[in-house]
């Protein structure tokens, strides 16, 4: 693989790991994280033989392309070992999975998801596990996973090795991670949450959201020098949609990724911009964790992301083993409370490329989205529509009673005085059978009866 010197990461956990400790590694994205845990990994399953659906080691995932490219990185560097790796996500068939686990599997790379499906079906145990890995771990447990890895950790044995491996960890998800290692070592290379020197991070003012963004974010791009391909992350998956189609139409090459795609047609679209053909991806959060791809030039994140942590791992997919990139921040006045939070979760303020944001306009200045585009309609003074409506009820009121005197004096009289009650009327004559097309065809069947 031409690797010559391990990465800080890597020499301080590999020991760690080859010791038989749960370790908990915290270092800046693109630092060689997964190969310190995939290479003693390879070292400790030397010895022992897989057996049919009992894996020996687990790796979980948080999405499908990274548990994809730990499967292709972990069967580059075993080449020259006879393992069997599989690997479990969702859009694949069952039928191919579960023929894997059949054979034998060493390690197994899975999403907790498509995990629990197999063990439900009754088609995996995890009773044989002697490693597992949860990489990514603030997202694994940030993201709603916390119910599906306790239910995991309750079905593999408690003597296993545990290791953790992130880039951030806050001290409410480490708080949880403790609760699945056993006296942990903790290896930390560089500051929590901080960003590699080899990004260069530049805010850009927007005034307005929609079109003008989408034109700020267009000229950004024809500017940029050197620009050989970029990301462009958006906060929400139907924003991706929205802003492919108009990059599309001004004549961009570009491609989509969000969660709500199939697997086949993210697959398509991630190779298509590692291959080159398309030099633009436009992507939500599910791009933002752990995707290798070391010649990305630029990331533009035309959604400032709400959480400060997602900037880390977004402006981590350039700049990577090395390289040089440049990360840019589309910011309009809704951003500020987030910018804010990003700014002091890596403490250092972002510098402006241009005019910055400046001010914010006065409330009774702003444009409601809501009510923008429909016709203004003047409110009544509050007097006027309780006398319209008094005298509204009062008019109802006298036509209701004139039409129910009306209604009683065609009503037939009983003798005692009373009103008689309207007959209904009949749609058949008297020899005509009656509609029976409302009953069950059950209770139309001819009843036998048995002679005493």
């Amino acid at each position: 693989m031409g690797y010559t010197k391990p990465t800080p990461i890597q020499a301080q956990a590999i020991p760690h790991v080859l010791e038989r400790r749960d370790v908990l590694g915290i270092a800046q994205t693109g630092t060689g994280k997964t190969a310190a845990f995939t290479l003693p990994m390879l070292t400790l399953l030397e010895q022992g033989r897989a057996r049919a659906r009992m894996p020996r080691t687990l790796i979980l995932e948080p999405t499908r392309e990274l548990a994809a490219q730990v499967d292709e990185n972990f069967t580059k560097y075993g080449k020259n070992h006879k393992l069997n790796v599989a690997l479990l996500i969702g859009g694949v068939s069952f039928g191919d999975q579960d023929t894997k686990l059949l054979r034998g599997v060493d390690v197994l790379i899975a999403t907790p998801g498509r995990l629990l499906d197999h063990v439900e079906r009754g088609r995996l145990l995890l009773s044989g596990i002697e490693v597992l890995v949860i990489d990514e771990a603030d997202r694994m447990l940030d993201m709603g996973f916390i119910p599906d890895i306790e239910r995991i950790c309750k079905l593999v044995p408690f003597t296993r090795q545990t290791l953790f491996f992130s880039a951030t960890m806050p001290p409410e998800i480490q708080r949880l991670s403790e609760q699945f290692l056993s006296n942990p070592v903790r290896v930390e290379v560089s500051k929590p949450a901080s960003t590699a020197n080899t990004v260069t991070q530049l805010l850009v003012a927007s005034r307005k959201e929609d079109y003008e963004k989408r034109e700020v974010l267009r000229n950004l791009i024809r500017q940029c020098e050197g620009l050989q391909n970029g990301i462009i992350f958006c906060n929400r998956k139907r924003d991706v949609s929205v802003l492919l189609r108009s990059l599309q139409k001004h004549g961009f090459n570009a491609v989509a990724l969000h969660g709500d795609m199939d697997q086949h047609s993210r697959l398509k679209a991630l190779d298509a911009f590692r291959t080159g053909e398309a030099t633009l991806l436009v992507a939500s959060d599910v791009a933002a964790r752990g995707l290798d791809i070391p010649e990305v030039s630029h990331v533009f994140n035309y959604d400032v992301p709400h959480h400060a942590e997602d900037y880390v791992h977004r402006i981590g997919r350039t700049g990577r083993a090395g390289r040089t990139g440049t990360a840019y921040s589309i910011t309009t006045h809704a951003d500020e409370k987030s910018l804010a939070a990003i700014e002091k979760l890596i403490g250092n303020p972002i510098p402006w490329q241009g005019e910055p944001l400046g001010e914010a306009p006065p409330a009774s200045q702003r444009k409601d989205s809501r009510t923008r585009g429909k016709r203004k309609v003047e409110k009544e003074p509050r007097e006027t529509r309780k006398s319209e409506h008094k005298s509204d009820s009062k008019s109802e009121a006298k036509s209701e009673n004139k039409a129910d005197r009306k209604e009683r004096s065609r009503r037939p009289q009983r003798e005692d005085g009373g009103e008689r009650p309207a007959r209904r009327e009949r749609n058949h004559s008297a020899n005509e059978p009656a509609d029976m097309s409302h009953l069950p065809a059950f209770l139309l069947r001819p009843v036998r009866i048995k002679a005493s």
